[in-house]
């Protein structure tokens, strides 16, 4: 799927938001994520193993949500039509405008689980025919793909075949590095921010669609 410079940017762009988001919320839930569900369910396995039953409960609770978002994320996708980008990016856009909400009126739980939804439905953006689509919130896939294609170029093959996932990795070690900026200085209103780049994604996108082509 990354095949094309505008396909590359986009999930460049989509990283760097999900790192952005996935700082925010490792800061502010001391030390779980809101998009990196392998290491939740790590928590999670620990927290059993220590009889920590209410940390295991929120780590459950933050998967449990993050597949319904991506469950919803799919359900667009087969909804079918050509402009499933920008749709799945409004939404996201609107799930983290309502977590922000959410901050403001002092909602964090709330606020939390709209964060993970809008980050499991993230993950549909580049979902064809409800196939498994491009991961875009976590990146040990595109650091495997990049090892994976760094030895066939070794022997042979194109030789930047490994560069555009190492981007999508550089792209949300950025944002993850923004976000706990932000948060560190307004804390979960720093949400904010998110929804206005998932909104000015998705209006890039939709107009990249309308756009005649040569």
């Amino acid at each position: 799927m990354l095949n094309s410079g505008r396909n590359i940017a986009l999930a460049c762009a989509l990283s760097m938001l999900a790192g952005y988001v996935d700082g925010i919320g490792f800061l502010h839930l001391g030390g779980l994520f809101v998009s990196f569900m392998s290491g939740n369910s790590t928590r999670l396995g620990v927290s059993l193993a220590e009889a920590q039953w209410w940390q295991a409960a929120v780590a459950l609770g933050l998967i449990a949500l993050f597949v319904a978002g991506a469950a919803a994320g799919s359900l667009v996708v087969l909804g079918g039509g050509t402009e499933r980008q920008p749709w799945l990016l409004l939404i996201e856009a609107a799930l983290l405008a309502g977590a922000g909400l959410c901050h403001f009126y002092a909602l964090p739980n709330f606020a939390i689980a709209a964060i993970v939804l809008a980050m499991g439905l993230e993950n549909a953006v580049f979902q064809i025919d409800g196939g498994a689509g491009l991961g875009l919130t976590y990146v040990t896939g595109a650091l495997v793909k990049a090892g994976q294609h760094l030895a066939v170029s070794l022997t042979g093959g194109p030789r930047w075949g490994w560069a555009p996932n190492l981007l999508l990795w550089a792209a949300l070690v950025a944002g993850s590095a923004a976000g706990a900026f932000v948060y560190v200085w307004i804390n979960l209103a720093a949400i904010w921010f998110g929804a206005g780049a998932a909104l000015a994604l998705a209006a890039s996108v939709a107009l990249a669609l309308r756009r005649p082509r040569a």
